[in-house]
This record gives structure tokens, C-alpha cells and sequence, in this order.
């Protein structure tokens, strides 16, 4: 299969998320800040091979937790079905779950290869090496959360995602990736993501989780 694209010249702005994305989710329950991996996130250095529009992948991943259920951004597969994203931390992070959000039609991705610490991998080579771990995706337009092993991810500076397959479609569309874990800061000393400058968790509106994860709030962007 052929993937021609050109990555270079990204440009992302992280300044200025605003809370109020036009949805009201005052029944739902906030993500625990401390398992939600976001700011961590190197939103420049996020490569997608094989995606319709350049910087797609990197949109839907720097979408914060209250902007995860809208329909834009979203990231579609161009040449065929396959998409291969690369996503760096900016330290380590001992992953627990990879979070999806794709749509209950046959352009659902149906497999989902993992490749950790990996800066070198093209269509070629993550179809032939071995994965990190494979996980089975499902139809659905809920957030999926995927638990990884954490054994063997418990040192990942940079993750690579190879969307193998989906349920049919010639095309591939997913609308928000996100990440559980722990971060570690470069020099390996543990840090806890708390609400900082002493914001108040009760100014913050309840938006639709997943398990009993705490949302992020306002203080994306910071």
C-alpha cells in the first residue's frame, strides 16, 4: 500500500482552552486528575501517518476531556483503512488504559497495535514486528477505555498506535484518544496532577466520565 504525506511545518496552539465547549453534562462524573494523561502530552512532536488532512491526529489527541465528545476535530484515514500515530510524552509515564472514542459504523477501528519507545516505525515495520500489546476495539461511539498491561508499560516515553483494521469501511474515522497513567517528570521524580493554584473542585462542572475519573476542568492549556 502506498502512504504519501507530508509531515512538516506543524503549527498547534495550546493556549486559551476555554471549559465551556457547548455541552451540558451536569449528571456525569468527573475523571480523577491524577490518572488522566494530557499536559504531559508533546502535542508538537505527534506524527499520523496515512491521515486525509495534515495534523488530524494531533488535533484529536489535544482535545481536553470536556471537548471529548464533539464531532470536530476528527481523524480519518486517506490512501485505505490504516492509520499509524506516534505520540511522545514529555517524560515517563507508567500507562494504565488508552481511552477511544470512534463511532458505531464499519469505519470503527477494529484492532488496535501498540509500540512502545519507538521513533522508526512506518506501515512496514509495525506490520511485520511484534507489538507491545494488541487490543480488540468494539463498534461503539462510547468512550472506550482499553486497560494495557502495565508491566509493559510502565516506562513509556512515547507510544506509536497502529490502527491495523476497522469493521468494514474503506476508511477509518476516530474522534478523540486519550490516556490513563502516571507521569513521571524527566528526572524521575513522581509527580501528582492536582487542580493547581488552589482552584476549587466544586467550581468545576460534572461532565461525563468514564468509571470515576475526574475532568480536567479549566485548567487545560495552563
Amino acid at each position: 500500500m502506498s502512504h504519501h504525506h507530508d509531515h512538516s511545518g506543524h503549527s498547534h496552539q495550546h493556549g486559551g482552552h476555554d471549559h465551556d465547549d457547548g455541552h451540558d453534562h451536569n449528571d456525569e462524573i468527573e475523571p480523577a486528575l491524577q490518572t488522566l494523561i494530557w499536559k504531559q502530552i508533546d502535542f508538537e512532536s505527534i506524527r499520523t501517518l496515512n491521515e486525509s488532512e495534515s495534523d488530524q491526529g494531533a488535533k484529536i489527541v489535544e482535545k481536553t476531556w470536556p471537548q471529548r465528545l464533539n464531532a470536530e476535530p476528527k481523524l480519518e484515514s486517506d490512501a485505505d483503512e490504516q492509520l499509524l500515530m506516534f505520540i511522545p510524552f514529555t517524560g515517563v509515564v507508567k500507562l494504565h488504559a488508552i481511552l477511544v472514542r470512534s463511532s458505531e459504523d464499519s469505519s470503527a477501528p477494529k484492532t488496535l497495535k501498540l509500540f512502545s519507545n519507538r521513533d522508526d516505525l512506518d506501515f512496514s515495520t509495525a506490520s511485520d514486528l511484534q507489538p507491545t500489546q494488541t487490543l480488540d476495539l468494539s463498534q461503539t461511539s462510547e468512550i472506550q477505555e482499553l486497560p494495557v498491561k502495565r508491566t509493559l508499560f510502565g516506562n513509556t516515553y512515547n507510544i506509536n498506535l497502529f490502527i491495523e483494521d476497522n469493521y468494514g469501511d474503506e476508511v477509518t474515522r476516530v474522534y478523540w484518544i486519550g490516556f490513563k497513567g502516571e507521569f513521571m517528570n524527566l528526572n524521575r521524580e513522581p509527580v501528582e496532577v492536582l487542580y493547581e493554584k488552589a482552584a476549587n473542585p466544586k467550581d468545576h462542572t460534572l461532565i461525563q466520565g468514564v468509571g470515576d475519573m475526574a475532568s480536567q476542568g479549566t485548567r487545560h492549556g495552563m
